[in-house]
């Protein structure tokens, strides 16, 4: 009996590391195999520097997805704002002659405003999200296109700006640490302060939510807000790297950031998306995309493994979804009574019970 009991628990434990740590293993076993397949080109500094420092980019505009989906919503003008975001960091240098630290300021606010604006569509207009910021994400193209007139722009940039991306003593990518910074805030929020329990209350059940007392409004703005001022820092770095502003940078960022944030939801806390599952999943997606470049494969295939990759991460979020509130209902409902129970006549009322 014993040695029964000690397996189904031995089951149980490897069921639930499984399920919670998927990704992270599969990242490692993808670590394994590529490095086992291409011994001299994968397992290197410069593939580790290069997988951090190009990949940066999207774990910012993920986890700032992450924060909009945690509420119940959708934000699809990140990938248009971080193309205004890097710019104007550009631009407002360049052209106007801004010093850095000012233009990194205004761009800031400038996110900060957009999810403002992303927000109140939502709230007020009772616009729907995919709707609402498609179509503020479409305006942000338009001006990305007016403010550059269609060319590119470039110039002298001042080191301290463009030293925003550079490499750490240790080799490690600056806009790695800044990730890094960035998902430990953000974890800190959602699993010890109020703020996140709210939001996904909220992205949960609205109704049940705003019948507890919490309010729906504020926090579903501030959740854009908070995504619009991540996607701004992130067009910071971004500008940083480049060193120009296009306007036809960003949006090819969107799927991969939204393959992030919801393929993270079937990691680390299955059901709902997290930051360290995003953070895995953008690990994940980038140890595949470069190793299947490094195997030689075609230009083609990292957009189509981010499609392939997006339609399973749905799939497997809305299964881990239904399986959490399946046991949820499950421990809230009273036991049912055992077949003894219902053949054993009821104490007359007011009698105590035997």
């Amino acid at each position: 009996m014993s040695t029964t009991r000690s397996s189904n628990r031995t089951g149980s434990t490897v069921s639930r590391l499984i399920a919670n740590q998927g990704l992270l293993l599969l990242t490692i076993l993808l670590i394994i195999v590529f490095s086992l397949v291409l011994p001299n080109t994968f397992p290197t500094l410069l593939t580790a520097q290069s997988i951090l420092s190009d990949r940066s980019t999207i774990a910012f505009l993920a986890l700032a997805e992450m924060i909009v989906i945690s509420a119940g919503q959708f934000d699809l003008s990140i990938g248009y704002g971080i193309g205004l975001a890097h710019i104007l960091a550009v631009g407002l240098q360049v052209k106007s002659g801004v010093p850095w630290p000012l233009a990194i300021i205004v761009v800031i606010g400038l996110g900060a405003l957009i999810g403002l604006i992303n927000g109140m569509l939502v709230r007020f207009a009772k616009i729907d999200s995919f709707i609402a910021t498609l179509g503020v994400g479409t305006i942000l193209y338009a001006v990305s296109e007016w403010y550059t007139g269609g060319q590119q722009i470039s110039g002298t940039l001042p080191p301290a700006f463009i030293a925003i991306n550079g490499a750490a003593p240790l080799g490690i990518p600056i806009p790695a640490l800044y990730v890094l910074a960035v998902a430990i805030l953000l974890w800190i929020a959602f699993e010890y302060l109020p703020i996140g329990r709210y939001l996904y209350a909220i992205g949960s059940n609205e109704r049940a939510a705003e019948l507890i007392g919490i309010p729906i409004t504020r926090y579903v703005i501030g959740a854009f807000v908070a995504s619009g001022v991540v996607t701004a820092i992130a067009g910071v770095v971004l500008g940083a790297k480049l060193q120009v502003g296009q306007s036809n940078i960003g949006p090819e960022y969107l799927l991969p950031a939204f393959v992030g944030a919801l393929l993270g939801s079937t990691s680390v806390k299955p059901g709902r998306v997290n930051v360290w599952g995003t953070i895995i999943a953008v690990l994940i997606l980038a140890v595949g995309i470069s190793g299947i470049q490094q195997m030689g494969a075609s230009f083609f295939i990292e957009p189509l493994f981010n499609g392939l990759t997006l339609i399973i991460a749905v799939g497997l979020a809305g299964y881990f979804a239904r399986r959490r509130l399946r046991v949820a209902v499950a421990q809230t409902e009273p036991p049912r009574p055992s077949p003894d129970d219902a053949a054993s006549p009821a104490p007359a009322q007011g009698a105590p019970a035997p």
